[in-house]
Parts: structure tokens; C-alpha cells; sequence
């Protein structure tokens, strides 16, 4: 009896493990074979082949529409500040013209007063160019009075030089909106690039029948894209 009792515990657990070892076969016996993967065919080979050279094409002009982009934020950020050196200028300028209409007093000059306002113009037209309200062209007219008659009051002369200012703004806030629109139309090619490709990659997998059939609307390709890859171009030409 005590033998038995003894022996027990040793006989339970082996029983234990041998239901263990019937539950494991059976559920291996019951596993349902792994169906064997069936090869691709020449042209599925093909199409998957170029759906992986259109991937890295893709993957490059991704970099170019995020080049592209940024190039264009950057234009908008000159525009913006020609804009406002232009809007200051012109603030500046019409400043001056409303006190146009009043007369100056007319009196007999001094000996030396010429020279006097000639030097005033040229030092008032080197500070303008130096604070880029006048170009080194302006400067140099204004040097060699071509068009500029340095004997004038120089209450005269800074109205002359404002306008002079005004114009150079202008002139200067036009190029960099023609900058911002010709940058903008090179990140819209670029983006338009990139979806054509990313489309042609989709194609080429679903021929190879790697993927199902996508939906056949232009929206699911516009999907495809990130919101770091395809801003929301919302600034229209002008």
C-alpha cells in the first residue's frame, strides 16, 4: 500500500503527459496543409519587374515635388515681403505728393545754394540705393543727372526720389510674383509627375495580380498621396 501511494504522483504526471502528446498530434493531424504558392508567370514576372523600376521612379520625383515645393514657399515668402516693401514705399511717396500742391517760396539764392542741393541729392539717392529703395541704374542717373536737375528744392528732390523709390518696389514685387507663379506651375508639374507615376506603379501590380483592382476613379489616386507630399495648393494665378 505504501508503495502505492508512493508511486501515484509519478503515474499522474505521465499520464498527463501522454494526453499532452495526443492533443499536439491530433492538432497537427487537423491543421489544414499549406497550400503550395503557385510561380508567377512570364508576364506577371514583367509587369511586377516594372511595377519595381516605376516605384523607384516614383520614389525620385517624390524628392522633386518636395524640391519643387519648397522653391515655390520660398518665392511666396519674397513675394510677400517685395509686396510689403512696396506697399511702404508707396505709403512714403504719396506722403510727399500731398504736400505737392502747395507753393515754395521763391527767394534769391545764396552764393553756393546749387551746390548745396546737389550734394543733398547725391547723398539722399546713395542712402535710398543703400537701403535698396533705388537701384545701382537709378543711382548712377541720378550721379549724372540724366533726367535729374540737381538745382531743385530739395523738398522737390525727395518727392522725385520717393517716386524713384516706388518704381524700383513695384518693379521689383512684379519679377518676384512672376517667380512665385512660374514655381508654383513647376511644383503642380512636378506633383502632377509623381501621381502619374504612382498610378502606373498601381497598374503594372495589378496586372501582375499582386493587388485587386483598384477603383476606377481619378480620387483613389489622389489618395495615394501624403499630406507632406501634396500641400493644399490653394493660392490661384493671378
Amino acid at each position: 500500500m505504501q508503495s502505492f501511494f508512493v508511486s501515484l504522483p509519478q503515474a499522474a504526471v505521465l499520464w498527463l503527459v501522454i494526453l499532452v502528446a495526443i492533443a499536439v498530434s491530433a492538432a497537427l493531424v487537423a491543421w489544414p496543409p499549406k497550400a503550395p504558392v503557385r510561380p508567377l508567370t512570364e508576364a506577371q514576372a514583367d509587369a511586377f519587374r516594372f511595377a519595381g523600376e516605376v516605384a523607384v521612379a516614383a520614389e525620385r520625383a517624390a524628392a522633386t515635388a518636395v524640391r519643387r515645393r519648397d522653391e515655390w514657399a520660398a518665392a511666396q515668402r519674397e513675394s510677400d515681403a517685395a509686396w510689403l516693401a512696396f506697399d511702404e514705399a508707396d505709403r512714403r511717396a504719396r506722403e510727399t505728393e500731398l504736400a505737392a500742391p502747395f507753393p515754395l517760396m521763391s527767394r534769391r539764392r545764396k552764393p553756393g545754394e546749387n551746390a548745396d542741393r546737389e550734394r543733398y541729392l547725391h547723398r539722399a539717392a546713395t542712402a535710398a540705393c543703400r537701403q535698396r529703395d533705388l537701384s545701382i541704374v537709378q543711382l548712377n542717373d541720378v550721379l549724372a543727372h540724366r533726367g535729374w536737375n540737381p538745382r531743385l528744392h530739395p523738398v522737390v528732390q525727395e518727392r522725385l526720389l520717393r517716386s524713384a523709390a516706388r518704381a524700383h518696389r513695384q518693379a521689383q514685387f512684379e519679377k518676384a510674383r512672376e517667380r512665385e507663379l512660374a514655381t508654383w506651375h513647376e511644383s503642380e508639374l512636378a506633383a502632377e509627375a509623381l501621381r502619374t507615376l504612382r498610378a502606373e506603379a498601381a497598374a503594372a501590380l495589378v496586372r501582375a495580380g499582386v493587388i485587386g483592382q483598384p477603383v476606377a476613379d481619378e480620387q483613389w489616386f489622389a489618395d495615394q498621396w501624403t499630406t507632406t507630399e501634396l500641400p493644399a495648393m490653394v493660392k490661384a494665378a493671378a
